[in-house]
């Protein structure tokens, strides 16, 4: 994966240890796009997920939004989330969950086109 301008494989690659980072094209460009416009570093607090790990650490299981290589969560919060969300709705991400309480603050992102897409919901 060296095709994106801002993030490298070691930010989106699984955190299990496998090193897996089989990211969508189209997804990577939409992610470098969306950097360009917010103008300033963004965290990766996951980006892929093998499907093993995907079911360890979330209820969307083996088949979830991130062992598709097109989700990512970013940690950002209050106004810099405000200003996140605003150019990822402007660019049509079709999957947007909302995590702005506690200290593990985050936005994820996904280009997902099956079931109830596009949607926005908060954990």
């Amino acid at each position: 994966m060296d095709n994106s301008k801002y993030f490298s494989k070691a930010e989106l690659q699984c955190k299990c240890g496998c090193e897996a980072a089989p990211m969508d094209a189209t997804f990577l460009f939409m992610l470098d796009e969306l950097r360009a416009i917010f103008g300033k570093p963004l965290l990766v607090s996951s980006g892929y997920r093998c499907p093993a790990h995907n079911s360890r650490v979330s209820s969307t299981g083996a088949t979830g939004p991130h062992t598709s290589g097109k989700a990512v969560d970013l940690r950002v919060d209050r106004g810099a989330a405000h200003q996140l969300l605003k150019i990822a709705m402007d660019m049509n991400f079709s999957g947007i969950g909302i995590n702005q309480k506690g200290s593990g603050r985050f936005i994820h992102l996904d280009i997902l086109t099956e079931g109830l897409r596009p949607t926005v919901w908060s954990y």
